[in-house]
């Protein structure tokens, strides 16, 4: 009826009817905004929060594990890289050493070779001048069977 008579006055009806359901729509509200927010926005932040921690936490973690491993592994290249610097040194003394050694028997093996070679041309000259001496008496007898051997016939 209402309607009717803002009709007739020529008004559109409010688009908001103002009464006490209002406020016991706001009454409602509060309430499910109270009910809500401590019943599952808070834990929910809670949980939330909880887990980008954890995820945080562990993100932290494996930071620190990451660069305690790069540490370890600098650590070890470098122990190698030394390992590497004396076994070169090393490899490069035993080298010198055996260097030495070898020019050393090689050294007595030449000297004792020298030596051979010396009493062998010492033998041979000794044995040389034996059989030219025991040789040159007969020399010119041989060198007439020589001659005459050749030639076929006697030589004078």
């Amino acid at each position: 009826m209402r309607e009717l008579l803002l009709a007739a006055a020529g008004k559109d009806p409010p688009l908001i009817d103002l009464d006490f359901t209002v406020f016991l729509q706001l009454a409602i509200f509060v309430v499910l905004a109270f009910l809500l927010n401590s019943l599952l926005f808070q834990p929910y932040l809670k949980v939330r929060a909880a887990r980008e921690q954890g995820v945080g936490g562990a993100e932290d973690a494996a930071k620190a594990m990451d660069a305690q491993a790069q540490a370890k592994a600098e650590e070890v290249e470098t122990q190698v890289a030394k390992a590497k610097t004396r076994a070169g040194d090393e490899r490069a003394k035993l080298r010198s050493d055996a260097l030495g050694r070898e020019r050393e028997v090689v050294g007595k093996a030449q000297a004792a070779a020298q030596s051979a070679i010396e009493a062998a041309k010492a033998k041979l000259d000794k044995e040389a001048t034996a059989t030219r001496a025991e040789l040159e008496p007969r020399a010119k007898e041989i060198g007439r069977e020589i001659a005459t051997k050749l030639l076929g016939r006697e030589v004078a």
